[in-house]
């Protein structure tokens, strides 16, 4: 899936049939794919056996998009202005996250071959929180300091 969302987003900046609503669903529906993935993977009952994601890892991952999606109505209840924009910091942490989940499912084949997997995947997904809480911070800076501007240019 996170293959052909990048080919799709590629072909579609490429083409240029980008739209407001596309750049508002793509990473609503990334979001969707990692927080059902990460719940799941977190999970004794549907988690990959030997490699059950920590639930740190899974209230980071999932904290991160809360805590945006709250700072989005914020932004625009404020200033009545719908400000989609991402970020480097936003997309290298969502490939981290996906990267994470691949590495875990694909965990049980490749730690056969390679042992030192285990530790791959574990700095894999403690990175992919880390990165979560970053683009967090950034989002929020941006957020601030786009109200900021918006307050200064209209007299408020």
């Amino acid at each position: 899936m996170a293959i052909s969302d990048g080919v799709d987003g590629y072909l579609a900046r490429k083409n240029g049939q980008t739209t407001r609503l596309g750049s508002f669903l793509d990473p609503t529906a990334d979001k969707l794919l990692i927080t059902s993935a990460s719940l799941l993977l977190a999970s004794n009952h549907a988690g990959v056996s030997g490699f059950i994601l920590p639930p740190t890892v899974v209230v980071m991952i999932i904290g991160k998009d809360i805590l945006i999606f709250i700072g989005f109505l914020i932004v625009y209840f404020l200033t009545g202005k719908l400000r989609v924009v991402p970020m480097f910091a936003g997309k290298a942490s969502t490939a981290l996250q996906l990267s994470m989940v691949a590495a875990i499912l694909i965990a049980p084949e490749v730690s056969s071959v390679l042992h030192g997997w285990i530790y791959f995947v574990r700095v894999l997904w403690w990175s992919a929180a880390i990165a979560a809480v970053a683009a967090t911070f950034v989002y929020i800076y941006i957020g601030s300091k786009f109200i900021e501007q918006y307050e200064q240019h209209n007299g408020r």
